[in-house]
This record gives C-alpha cells, structure tokens and sequence, in this order.
C-alpha cells in the first residue's frame, strides 16, 4: 500500500501496533458512504470520468453488501477499513478503483468517516435518552402523590414524592440531550478535501461533498480538518457527564432495593441470582450501569491524554481516539437501554416510603415555616424553637404530629392545635406547590409537560 517508497515488509510487531482494523471496521458504512460521495464529486468536477465514477459506485455497493451479509474477509495487514475496502474495490473492478484516492487522503478520510459514525451514534444516544425520559415521565405521573423521603446527606430531609424524584431524572436527561444536540451541531462540518493537511491542487467541489454527507460546511481550514478530534472530545464529555447521571440513578436503585432499606422492588426481569445463596436477589443491572460509568469517563480522559501534546497536524497517536470511544458510546447506549428498562420494571413499595418519609422528624422544616408563617417570628428564631420540640420529640420517641400539643407549648406558648396541620408527610408535600416544588399537582403537571414535549 505504501507504493515504491518502502522495499520491504513490516516486522510482524509494527503490524500489530500499527493495525486498527480491529475496532475501525465499525466505520464501515460512512467510510462507503463518503467515497461515494468523493468519486461523485470527481466525475462533476471533471477530475474522473464519469463512467470511472459509476464502477466505483457499484463496487462500494457490492462491498457494502457483503459486509453487511458477512461475506466481507477483513485483512489485519491492511491496517484499516479504508485500505480494506480500496483492496476489495481494485480486486472488483480494476484499475478504476485506484482512481478514487485522488484528491483525498486517509487523514482527511478518516476524519470524515469518524465525524460521520459520532454524528449517527448521538442521534442514537438521543432517542434512547428520549425514550429514558418518557419511561421516567409515565411512572412520575404515575406516582405523582407517592410520598417517600428525600435525602440530603443519605439522611432524610423533608418529604418528597416518588414522582417528584424520577422528575429530576428527566431533567438531567433532557441537559445530557442539549450537550449531545451542541456536540453534533460542532462536529457537523466536513473534513472531506483537505487531503492530507494542505488541501489539494486538483479543482474539487468540497461544498458537493459536504452537503451529500449531511454536513452544514465544509471546515475551513485543511489542517484543522485533520488535526481535530473536538467532536470526539466533547461527544466524550457528554457521555461522561450522562454516564455519571445514570450512575447516580443506579446507586439509589441499589440503596432503594436493598432488604434494609426496602423502597423499591425490581423483578427477575432486572435482577439475578446467587450460586449459593438461594434467598439473594441482586441488582446486577443497576449494579453494572454504575460500573459501565467508570469506562465512558476513562475514554474521555485517555483521548484528552493522547492530544494534550499532539503538533498540528495529523499524527498516528490520533488513531487511538477510535477503540476507547466506540466502547464509551456502546457502553453508554446499553446503559441507557437498561435504566428505561429498570425505571418501567420498578415497584415503589408505598407504605414503606411513606412510613420512611416521616422518619427523622422530617416534617421540622413545616414546624418552622409555620412558626415564621403564623406566629410572625424571625425564621432563625423559628429554627432555634423547633429545635427545642425535636429534641422533645426525640427523647419521647415520637414523632412530631404525635407530640402533645402541651409539650410544643412548654416551648412556645403561642403555638396552637393548627400546628398538626402541617406536620403530616401528606401535607407537607401539599405545601410545597412553589414552581419546581414537590406537591403532587406539581408533579402531574410537570409530568404530563414532559410526555406532550417527547411525542414531538
């Protein structure tokens, strides 16, 4: 491949470094789907006849075909998927086939394809984080008034619902969607005719091939096109950033379900066995995905290791941007996958959330507020009192609604039987009707927003 310049063969060792047609075969379909838009573009420029353009057509055709059917014999000493398929293409139809290098080279080709296989592996990140966000959004309208602790600290805070909590879930996904929707928007122009890091002398139209591959422009200057793996950097962040978001859902998951803790419930759909504890149900699914997190992340900071100190333009250190990445974005779709699987399978187990969302005297917050609310008393004032009626509440082992009102008043005189208004789960949640706010109408309406939104 290397033409007259090399005598020789490479030492089976520099083969096996150099090769990449392990992980780069992936680009299949965008490195056939780019060349035949460049030998379109040198038939209309006038730079290959058009009948040359027509047989290397119907030979990319053939080889897309028995790749996809599996006939295809991938060849390691050809390093890449694009030698792999020019090989095929020569031994298809000739000599026509050397004629579809022109003008181009790997840099530019590479970077072409790889731009071209993020841009279809967000589009499909983003359907499965829409379908995430609706799965999330039914079982939250679903369980709009379905009271349970919220935590700050793994320590319960005040009460929340089930539904509230999925919703912010929604909301990450929806900032983890934007991400990937500004990442493809950068990485949408076209690296295609800036050759190997000079552009070319021959009179091509990089605007037709552009614009055939789906791209906006083409980049504007050739050693950029060469030398930038932005577009995988900030795909890569995106992901990470998702992945950390999907961890977090699936350690609560993990806590949640845990015989201790007893909130939710995940059947044999999303859970696996022991081999040698009969009784063990475990959230492998959960568990995994929190694990999965730790590879996306990896990939991102392996790729920002290998072009931290990388000259303009193109280096071989780049082809390592492709391995990591393809595992980061496999890992983060199947990861995905599982969560909107999980989130449709889980159970909340009512009476128990509702039971732990009044440990922990979490309605003092309510005492307080009602405290500043009714008895027009300073807020840290109030803090300071209800303070007091905890402790009292705690040394009694009860828990404040069930406190006698005489007990509160020791403390505070003025305070009145309207007190146990506020101090149940079901009305401290009521309250929180704020916009964002936790009370179950809320919910119902920030619920059905988010399914309107996803139909579209």
């Amino acid at each position: 491949m290397w033409g007259g310049r090399f005598g020789s063969k490479p030492d089976p060792l520099m083969e096996e470094i150099n090769a990449s047609i392990d992980f780069d075969r992936h680009l299949y379909r965008q490195d056939i789907a780019a060349s035949k838009a460049h030998a379109a573009m040198l038939a209309k420029t006038g730079i290959i006849t058009a009948q040359d353009a027509k047989r290397i057509a119907h030979g990319l055709d053939t080889i897309l075909s028995e790749i996809e059917t599996g006939k295809f014999k991938f060849k390691r000493a050809l390093e890449d998927i694009h030698m792999n398929v020019e090989s095929r293409l020569d031994e298809l139809i000739g000599s026509a086939a050397g004629r579809l290098h022109t003008a181009r080279s790997r840099n530019d080709q590479v970077a072409t394809d790889f731009r071209l296989w993020v841009r279809d592996a967000i589009d499909r990140i983003d359907a499965a984080l829409a379908a995430y966000q609706r799965a999330l959004a039914q079982k939250a309208l679903t369980h709009a008034a379905t009271v349970m602790p919220g935590f700050t600290h793994l320590q319960a805070a005040q009460p929340v619902t089930f539904g509230h909590h999925l919703l912010a879930y929604v909301e990450m996904a929806a900032r983890d969607r934007g991400r990937f929707a500004d990442a493809r928007a950068r990485l949408n122009e076209s690296p295609l005719g800036a050759a190997a890091l000079a552009g070319t002398s021959f009179p091509i139209d990089r605007s037709m091939t552009a614009k055939a591959l789906g791209f906006t422009r083409p980049m504007a200057n050739s050693l950029d096109a060469v030398a930038d793996r932005d577009f995988v950097l900030e795909t890569l962040a995106a992901s990470a950033i998702a992945a950390v978001h999907l961890s977090r859902f699936a350690e609560e998951i993990v806590i949640w379900s845990s015989s201790r803790v007893g909130l939710l419930h995940l059947s044999d759909a999303f859970t696996t066995g022991s081999s040698i504890m009969p009784q063990k149900r475990n959230p492998d699914a959960a568990e995994l995905v929190r694990a999965r997190s730790g590879r996306i992340v990896g990939a991102l900071t392996s790729l920002l290791m290998v072009m931290k100190g990388l000259p303009l333009a193109y280096q071989k250190d780049m082809q390592e941007d492709k391995e990591g990445t393809i595992d980061a974005l496999g890992a983060l779709a199947l990861s995905i996958s599982a969560m909107t699987g999980m989130v449709r399978d889980m159970k909340p187990e009512v009476a128990r959330m509702k039971a732990a969302a009044g440990e922990g005297f979490a309605t003092a917050t309510d005492l307080a507020d009602w405290l500043t609310r009714m008895l027009n008393m300073p807020f840290r004032e109030a803090h300071r009192v209800t303070g007091k009626i905890v402790a009292k509440a705690s040394a009694a082992g009860v828990s404040l609604d069930k406190l006698p009102l005489e007990t509160m008043q020791a403390i505070e005189p003025r305070i009145t039987k309207a007190v146990f208004n506020v101090l149940t789960v079901d009305a401290s949640v009521k309250s929180r009707a704020v916009y964002g706010g936790a009370a179950p109408k809320n919910v119902r309406a920030q619920a059905q927003a988010w399914l309107k939104k996803l139909k579209t």
